[in-house]
């Protein structure tokens, strides 16, 4: 994700500020330009515009009066919800303030994953646009009537506990599923790649080539997660899987790998706006860890240039948490086999062609991952 800096006072901000520490003036995200910018009060009521030279006219997202959005639509605009919210279904009971807590971390994580897919250009439909597949959210509590809301996809309808929200709860069950990271973005990131499989692999001609990288996603789905949950993943699974989960189906194989794409390109745009470096100094051979991180994810051809910065990057964030006494931030191995399906997925969300796989071995430029980054 990019920086962002107050454009009146030059104040640091963060993605999810509202208003600015230094001079006071509200912000807003302005999707169409990446923008988080101070706005000013307009003369109309509930029309604000952007402060200094541009005085373009926008209105705050809806979901701003429940302080769970900080973006806005332009004035004139027929939407009263951002390019985020309006893809919002069902939210909970606000009547209840721990709700309320809960659906604004649901809403901080789904913003930070629609600024990734905007950056990327990937295509966006509403279920207002397309009824039967379109992109929708629904934040669902455990009730008497929903029972016990399960995280999932279905064409197009993703649905999120808000349980999930809790650290608490979202610890409690990691533990209990044995995952080594679980958090609401990867949620978010997750189901989404469900829903982007049909749009960039399902009737395309990168179906077969996603058969013969990823498997035969014709194999019955609920079969294989029973066996999945019955018997835990195969043995060497690392070899050829980025989690224990992905070895269940080729779609939920898929959608892991999706996730961990939009882990890495996000983190490293982070990490280059920072302008973080890593250098080992005394090692042997230093280079083996070392980059400079000037990579731009979504300008990169391949998928070497990113394999080759996050790798570095990874090993010496991890090696920084555990001097904390901290789990690895990316508790992940990336095999070769790995690093292909990333390239694959690089590639169709760069609308690049693909008709077959293209390995990325070891020789072409990536370097050997380490193999301890599960500790």
């Amino acid at each position: 994700m990019k920086l962002f800096e107050c454009q009146a006072c030059g104040q640091a901000l963060y993605f999810e500020n509202t208003v600015c520490e230094k001079c006071h003036r509200r912000l807003g995200y302005v999707p169409d330009r990446s923008g988080l910018l101070a706005f000013e009060q307009a003369p109309d009521y509930g029309v604000w515009q952007v402060a200094g030279g541009n005085r373009a006219l926008y209105r705050f997202c809806r979901n701003a009066a429940s302080d769970a959005c900080n973006w806005v639509v332009e004035a004139d605009a027929g939407d009263v919800f951002c390019a985020a919210c309006r893809h919002n279904h069902l939210i909970p009971d606000l009547s209840s303030g721990e709700n309320l807590k809960r659906w604004r971390l649901m809403e901080q994580a789904k913003h930070r994953l629609f600024y990734t897919l905007i950056q990327f250009k990937l295509p966006l439909i509403t279920r207002g646009e397309d009824p039967r597949e379109g992109l929708a959210f629904d934040f669902l509590e455990d009730t008497a009537a929903n029972q016990a809301v399960l995280t999932g996809h279905n064409d197009g309808m993703i649905t999120i506990n808000i349980a999930e929200a809790d650290d608490a709860e979202r610890e409690k069950r990691r533990a209990g599923m044995r995952e080594p990271y679980r958090t609401l973005l990867g949620h978010f990131r997750h189901e989404v790649g469900h829903w982007y499989w049909d749009r960039l692999v399902r009737d395309t001609l990168a179906r077969a080539a996603f058969r013969t990288l990823f498997g035969d996603e014709r194999e019955d789905y609920e079969a294989a997660l029973r066996r999945h949950y019955a018997n835990g993943a195969p043995e060497g699974w690392r070899d050829r899987f980025v989690s224990a989960y992905a070895t269940s189906h080729p779609w939920e194989d898929w959608a892991e790998t999706f996730a961990h794409y939009l882990h890495i390109v996000d983190t490293l745009e982070t990490a280059r706006e920072f302008g973080i470096t890593v250098h080992p100094r005394y090692l042997t051979d230093p280079a083996s860890l070392s980059t400079n991180n000037d990579v731009t994810p979504r300008l990169a051809t391949s998928i070497a240039p990113l394999i080759n910065a996050w790798l570095p990057l990874t090993f010496a964030v991890n090696s920084l948490n555990r001097s904390m006494g901290q789990a690895d931030l990316y508790p992940f191995v990336l095999s070769p086999k790995v690093v292909e399906k990333l390239g694959f997925v690089h590639a169709l969300v760069r609308g690049d062609p693909v008709s077959a796989p293209k390995p990325v071995p070891i020789s072409d430029g990536i370097r050997r991952p380490p193999l301890d980054n599960v500790g």
